[in-house]
């Protein structure tokens, strides 16, 4: 159900909208858009968290059929590159062609079935180890030793099955289903909204994974609210609006806009300006920091500094960002588990199931920079050790994701022993939860 934004329960104190009106840029129309939702107040059974069952139906239902980042196009950029792309106990090879397109096939030799690659990387054809059949990046059938032996098979009939494949913002998707509605359908919502900041003008900067010992979608879902930050990262609610975020829901997208530079409506003291500019900058106490110009808000002096530090690498395209989109947490999530963040934000993260073993999940989290000249070439991917923490690799933010980390197998170890059939969500600021779960309903349960 459409909400009213104007007439619906929020947090006290300033709203987003009251902040983007303290803007000192012109505010864009996509950040004053809003449409808030109800969803529906029951709980939200456990059993999609906990069983085996339900992780089989998602596969079935979900991940068969359902439209799914891949890769980033620099990852393959020029013909006979390569990557693995895994989900699920589904495996595919994402290449580019000779002729430079972009295509996707299963990673599974016709003949008897042993996967073609194993790793990314380069190559002039798609050979199996086992026996040796051959297939051109085309998906082609080429060469089959022993060929006299093979009097019934068609090389027509016999090229790799081709999976659809599309391109948005320097992402490669694809969708396993052959069948499957048009990728524009899939994405709409979330174009329109990137107009303003084109991710294909990034490079990939750092990408970094980890196997989170929890169900994808525990993991998933402690970015997808900023409600949790009140009792998860107490240390950064001098400077972050937690309850004042505002949550978006159309069709297949969420967004949770979640302000920088102001205090927690949560804390029951008076915050300084000043407490708000060391807590932005993490300054340890009794060190000094940069002193607030007068005159200056926090957020309008962040943003300053903001647009400066990104000027060599960006130009003067940040003169023409607002404030809000210079500090503020703009997460948004396309359905099932991408996660791009809008504006000067160089966060992207992804959530899948780790094979069959539905409690554990790879949790990716990538880094988009502007930069000027030559692209620089892609981040390789990192792969945490299960006891090295994020913040060996992602720094500050990293520490961050350390105490959502932590929380993870908790919640799950929790929901395996809860006497409770279900979660119970907060109607609004936790709406982009339920939205997910609303969206697996129609996909798993009625199979959309």
């Amino acid at each position: 159900m459409q909400l009213d934004p104007d007439n619906m329960p929020r947090s006290p104190g300033l709203t987003y909208q009251d902040l983007l009106d303290q803007d000192t840029r012109e505010v864009p129309e996509v950040l004053r858009a809003q449409s808030p939702k109800f969803l529906g107040d029951a709980d939200v059974s456990a059993a999609r968290y906990t069983t085996r069952e339900w992780h089989d139906l998602e596969v079935e239902r979900l991940w068969k059929r359902v439209w799914q980042m891949a890769c980033r196009e620099e990852d393959i950029p020029t013909p006979g590159d390569h990557i693995r792309y895994d989900i699920a106990g589904l495996s595919f090879i994402v290449l580019r062609t000779e002729s430079g397109t972009i295509k996707c096939y299963p990673n599974a030799c016709l003949h008897r079935g042993r996967m073609l690659k194993e790793f990314d990387g380069h190559a002039s054809e798609l050979r199996c180890p086992f026996h040796g059949f051959c297939w051109s990046l085309e998906g082609q059938l080429v060469d089959i030793p022993a060929r006299w032996d093979f009097p019934h098979v068609n090389s027509e009939d016999f090229a790799l099955p081709e999976i659809p494949t599309a391109t948005w913002g320097g992402f490669v998707f694809i969708n396993p289903d052959q069948d499957c509605a048009p990728f524009a359908d899939h994405i709409k919502d979330l174009a329109w909204q990137f107009e303003r900041w084109d991710l294909g003008k990034l490079y990939k900067q750092a990408h970094v994974a980890k196997i989170m010992p929890a169900n994808w979608k525990i993991a998933q879902e402690a970015f997808c609210e900023a409600y949790h930050v009140n009792g998860t990262h107490p240390q950064v609610l001098k400077s972050l609006g937690c309850v004042n975020s505002q949550v978006d829901i159309w069709e297949n997208c969420a967004r949770v806009i979640t302000p920088s530079l102001t205090p927690s409506p949560l804390l029951d003291y008076e915050v300084t300006d000043q407490d708000i500019v060391r807590a932005m900058l993490d300054v340890p106490e009794g060190q000094p920091a940069p002193e607030l110009p007068e005159g200056l808000s926090p957020r309008a002096w962040s943003a300053a500094m903001s647009r400066e530090s990104l000027r060599p690498e960006a130009g003067d395209l940040v003169d023409r960002y607002c404030d809000a989109e210079m500090v503020d947490n703009l997460d948004y999530t396309l359905f099932p588990n991408f996660h791009p963040w809008g504006a000067f934000n160089r966060i992207t993260y992804r959530f899948r199931p780790n094979g069959h073993d539905h409690r554990s999940a790879i949790m990716e989290c990538m880094m988009l920079a502007p930069f000027q000249g030559e692209r620089p070439p892609p981040a390789p991917i990192r792969w945490l050790a299960p006891d090295e923490p994020w913040s060996a690799a992602l720094g500050f933010l990293g520490r961050v994701f350390d105490q959502d980390a932590f929380n993870m197998p908790k919640v799950q170890m929790g929901l395996e022993a809860t006497y409770k059939a279900g979660v119970t969500l907060a109607n609004y600021q936790e709406s982009k939860v339920r939205w997910l779960h609303h969206k697996l309903t129609e996909w798993v349960e009625e199979g959309q």
